[in-house]
């Protein structure tokens, strides 16, 4: 019967006429039948089955095999003995170099019809030995995943005792190894099947046999740790996590994190391995598993691990996002990825590019996983901008693309940031600063934040900015007496010539800090100006080394000594001098008080205060490459401010104020004729005064620096509980108080007073008032005749009595901006240009200078942003729209620099003089020691972190395909966007660099 078989399968027939005369065959066994002839037909399946080159002799194989096992149990069992399987799994079946692949796959047809015969246990013992050793081999992941059917279907056949613990290890090595060769999408729903059946037979044996899951999971890591391979292991190994119970996690993370054998670069290769198993689209829990671990070893403050793993993977991770199949795991490593690495914004800044491309990707997608992920990544991002303020400029994108989506409340984010912090201990990440490779681009110098002292440095680095002041204090000698600036010196010398990308201010922090400030706590940057100006001044003072080194030199006239002398540093460079006049209402006496200021605080009006329209607008305008002389006849000068006239309502919204420009007292029914159109002949004759009318001011439905000056020097009406005591009266009256400048500064300081407190809440709040900043602002300072004449010192003659205005013209030259909406919190950083003159060697100093060129003027001259250690460039522009686009950041403390004029042109020939404004500062020799032995230190430093970084990064796995997930969906407008395997990414192929 055996040859009629043989010759039927082997013929030319059609498989129908086959298939029929075979039946007839397998319906003939199943009548009893001599041994002899059994083991014919068993022979003849066995070789249909096992070396069958078409898929129909296989199945005949099959199909009689089936029938002999069940009609003849005792022959089968005869026939299916243990030498015929050793042979079979040890040497295997066929020609030498064709053996069978279907081996496993007899074995396992065969066990079913010999489960209760006594050579059973004999049978299984074989196959416990056997599967062990196959394992041991390495198997094809097909190989493998016949093993664990057979194993899955027969539990007899599963190692026992040591064995078994060997063998679920040495199953894990085997996943480690499985590689999917094939890019097609069967081939790998295929072999994403293969791997889940061997896995699912690691989760039986654990469920059974609790004791091989701890000595299973410490091979797994042993083999995701290890530095020595040449190849990755495969990402299927997360199939492997997922069957973890979840009871265990605490345990073997805390088991992990505490081992001392464990060294950083093999648990950094290990986290950084797990994280990329968020691309296996079949594991369970695999993200609970990678953040726990991420947070055990900040438990254990493994913080450069941390750094580098999050720095390393956190794009792959985003990239992620994109497939609907692994979103959801993504996402949640992600959230604390990012939530988690709070001490510097590096993490945050490497997702900016890519974070418009995805947000469009998953509005496209229009599916609900894709809205509940943008919404939890619009939380995400908000909660980035929060910690990390201060780069309007990178941040407008992201800002643009999310806007649309819901902003969760401070509350929340706090919550969030608090929840997922590495420590509540900051100093401990002090160390860990952004690394920055080197300088910015701009060339200008980062300063490193101490804890919350980023409103120091967004005043040093606005101080800095200020050219004259930085000259002036570059070129300060030694043993001036004077230790605080001295160290500001230092600190100034470095940021000019350092090779650091950042420098630590921390000795002139220690120097300059007020005593009343608490350590750690965010500070007013406004309120440690003004200490620190203070300090300096007041050192200065005591000291006189500086202008008496001047006056031994000679290089100054008596004139300009005289004049100079007795001032400071701080005098010159920010001190100005402002009249304070209050006239009794009933006497019309007037008295006066001059002081000195070096910055004007700028309360904002009430609400139904509008300094516009019918009242002045201060003098504001975007001027073009010009600058502002004086008055060249004495008709220029505005009117006295000593005009008696009748007190208006000052403060009182129903009257108008009266403008800036006039500043005095004018009588009933008498005009205001300095500010009268008509009160100079034409536009050639304009007074400065009449022009301030006419110029630019902001929006009606906003606020400008102009409005809070006006409003600063608008009168105001003392009565009720603030009566003035008139000596002349000798009794309370009602009065009115008005205030003049006197002195513009060279460079003018205004702070804006947004912080107010509020007795409801006990707290002090921000007014978050959007306020338009003039790049060139116009301000009336009031001159006598005689001040005139001396102004105007080289030869022109001024005898014109009384006194008037001269218009001082300002360019803006630094912005700190606020950003959070208390005083106590929030984040400083500040835009700055360096103005400076542009005034020729050669040129004749009996004229106003006049610029060398337009790229120096306004608008084209180059912004900075500095906020702590990054320095970027920027632009008006940003500086303008930064409250549009961010409402809680806003600006605060403003540096404007007087432009030459007759008015500042004895300071400037004073500095000219002692060689201040022209050429580089010469340091003194041990400053410029310590700054070339710290430049030397710093490539020191560098070529060691280099070294180290290279060994971490070495052990890191390459990730060389993140990015073309972001390409792929830019260039794929076809991209279904659904729930396949292939959404988002366009095809097998995209699935294909998903998983692998």
């Amino acid at each position: 019967m055996d040859k009629i078989l043989e010759a039927v399968v082997m013929s030319s027939y059609p498989n129908n006429v086959k298939q029929g005369l075979v039946r007839r065959v397998i319906e003939a066994a199943k009548q009893p039948m001599d041994s002899e002839q059994c083991w014919s037909m068993l022979e003849l399946s066995t070789k249909l089955y096992l070396t069958g080159d078409t898929k129909y002799k296989r199945e005949i194989g099959k199909e009689v095999l089936e029938v002999y096992g069940h009609y003849h149990p005792e022959e089968f069992e005869e026939f299916f003995n243990v030498r015929f399987l050793l042979s079979l799994l040890q040497e295997g079946y066929g020609p030498l170099g064709k053996r069978s692949h279907y081996v496993l796959d007899y074995i396992q047809l065969g066990l079913q019809f010999v489960m209760e015969s006594p050579s059973a246990n004999s049978i299984f013992s074989l196959l416990r030995i056997e599967v062990l050793r196959k394992v041991c081999e390495r198997p094809s992941p097909k190989q493998c995943a016949k093993i664990s059917k057979l194993l899955t279907q027969h539990p007899q056949c599963i190692p026992t005792g040591k064995h078994q613990v060997l063998f679920c290890q040495q199953l894990i090595r085997c996943i480690g190894q499985f590689q999917c060769i094939s890019e097609g999408e069967e081939d790998i729903m295929e072999f994403l099947e293969q791997v889940n059946k061997v896995s699912g037979l690691l989760q039986r044996i654990w469920r059974t046999q609790t004791s091989a899951i701890l000595p299973s999971l410490k091979e797994l890591f042993t083999i995701i740790s290890s530095t020595e391979e040449q190849e990755a292991p495969s990402n299927a190994l997360a199939s492997v996590v997922q069957f973890v119970p979840l009871e265990l996690m605490d345990g073997v993370i805390r088991n992990l994190t505490n081992d001392d054998s464990i060294t950083d670069v093999q648990m950094m290769t290990a986290i950084g391995r797990m994280i990329d198993w968020v691309s296996w689209p079949l594991g369970k829990n695999i993200d609970k598993w990678i953040i726990a671990l991420l947070k055990g070893l900040a438990a254990v403050k493994k913080f450069s691990i941390l750094i580098e793993v999050t720095l390393s993977k956190i794009e792959k991770v985003f990239s992620k996002l994109l497939y609907p199949i692994v979103r959801e795991g993504a996402l949640s490593v992600l959230q604390y990825m990012l939530l988690s690495f709070q001490h510097s914004h590096e993490a945050f800044h490497l997702l900016l590019p890519h974070i418009p491309r995805l947000v469009a990707s998953l509005k496209k997608e229009n599916s609900n996983s894709a809205t509940s992920s943008l919404e939890q990544l619009a939380e995400l991002i908000h909660c980035m901008f929060f910690r990390f303020s201060g780069f309007p400029d990178l941040y407008e994108p992201v800002l643009e693309a999310v806007k649309a989506l819901p902003i969760p409340n401070e509350d929340r984010i706090k919550h969030l940031l608090g929840q997922n912090a590495w420590t509540s201990q900051k100093n401990e990440l002090a160390c860990f600063y952004p690394r920055l490779a080197s300088k910015s681009e701009t060339g200008k110098i980062g300063l490193i934040n101490l804890g919350n002292t980023c409103y120091m440095n967004s005043i040093i680095q606005s101080l800095f900015m200020a050219s004259d002041f930085r000259h002036s204090v570059l070129n300060l000698t030694e043993g001036n007496s004077q230790p605080l600036m001295t160290k500001l010196q230092w600190l100034f010398a470095f940021l000019e010539h350092s090779q650091r990308p950042a420098i630590s201010p921390e000795s002139f922090l220690s120097a300059s800090w007020p005593p009343w400030f608490t350590p750690g706590a965010q500070q007013d940057c406004s309120e440690y100006l003004k200490y620190l100006l203070d300090r300096l001044h007041e050192e200065e003072k005591t000291g006189k080394r500086i202008y008496q080194k001047l006056k031994e030199s000679s290089l100054m006239s008596q004139a300009v000594e005289h004049h100079y002398l007795n001032k400071t540093l701080i005098e010159k460079m920010f001190g100005g001098k402002m009249m304070t006049k209050i006239r009794c209402l009933k006497c019309l006496n007037v008295s006066s008080r001059e002081e000195a200021f070096t910055d004007l605080s700028l309360a904002f009006p009430p609400s139904d205060r509008h300094v516009r329209g019918s009242t002045s607008v201060l003098p504001v305008e975007e001027i073009g490459p010009q600058f502002i002389e004086p008055p060249e006849n004495p008709s220029q000068l505005t009117g006295s401010p000593w005009i008696p006239r009748k007190p208006p309502m000052a403060r009182d919204p129903a009257a108008p104020s009266m403008p800036v420009e006039t500043l005095g007292f004018q009588e009933t029914g008498e005009p205001a004729s300095p500010l009268s159109s008509n009160a100079v002949g034409g536009d050639a004759a304009k007074d400065p005064l009449s022009a301030f009318r006419e110029q630019a001011c902001a929006p009606k439905d906003s606020r400008s620096v102009p409005d809070l000056i006006n409003y600063f020097l608008s009168p105001e009406r003392l009565t009720a509980e603030n009566k003035y005591h008139c000596e002349k009266c000798a009794s309370l009256q009602d009065a009115e108080k008005v205030a003049e400048l006197t002195e513009g500064p060279h460079y003018l300081i205004l702070t804006l007073l947004r912080f107010s407190f509020d007795p409801r809440t006990m707290k002090r709040k921000k007014i978050l008032d959007n306020v338009s900043i003039p790049v060139v602002l116009k301000l009336p300072v009031l001159v006598t005749s005689e001040e005139t004449e001396e102004i105007c010192c080289h030869g022109k003659d001024r005898t014109a009595p009384g006194s008037g205005f001269i218009s001082v013209v300002y360019d803006l030259c630094s912005v700190v901006v606020h950003s959070g909406i208390s005083s106590e919190s929030g984040h400083y950083y500040c835009y700055s240009r360096e103005c400076t003159d542009t005034v020729p060697h050669g040129q004749p100093q009996d004229r106003a200078p006049k610029p060398a060129s337009d790229k120096q003027l306004d608008f084209e001259i180059q912004w900075y942003l500095f906020n702590d250690t990054r320095v970027s460039f920027s632009s008006f522009e940003s500086v303008s729209n930064v409250t549009s686009f961010f409402p809680k950041d806003t600006a605060y403390v403003l540096f404007y620099r007087q432009r030459p004029g007759r008015q500042s042109c004895l300071l400037r020939e004073a500095l000219a003089e002692a060689g201040h404004l022209h050429g580089e500062p010469s340091l003194h020799k041990d400053l410029m020691e310590a700054i070339s032995k710290d430049n030397i230190l710093y490539l020191q430093e560098q070529e060691k972190e280099a070294r180290n970084r290279a060994a971490y990064i070495s052990a890191l796995p390459k990730s060389p395909l993140w990015w073309r997930d972001f390409d792929r969906d830019k260039d794929d407008d076809s991209s279904s966007g659904g729930c396949s395997p292939a959404a988002g990414g366009g095809g097998s192929g995209s699935f294909h660099g998903l998983v692998f």
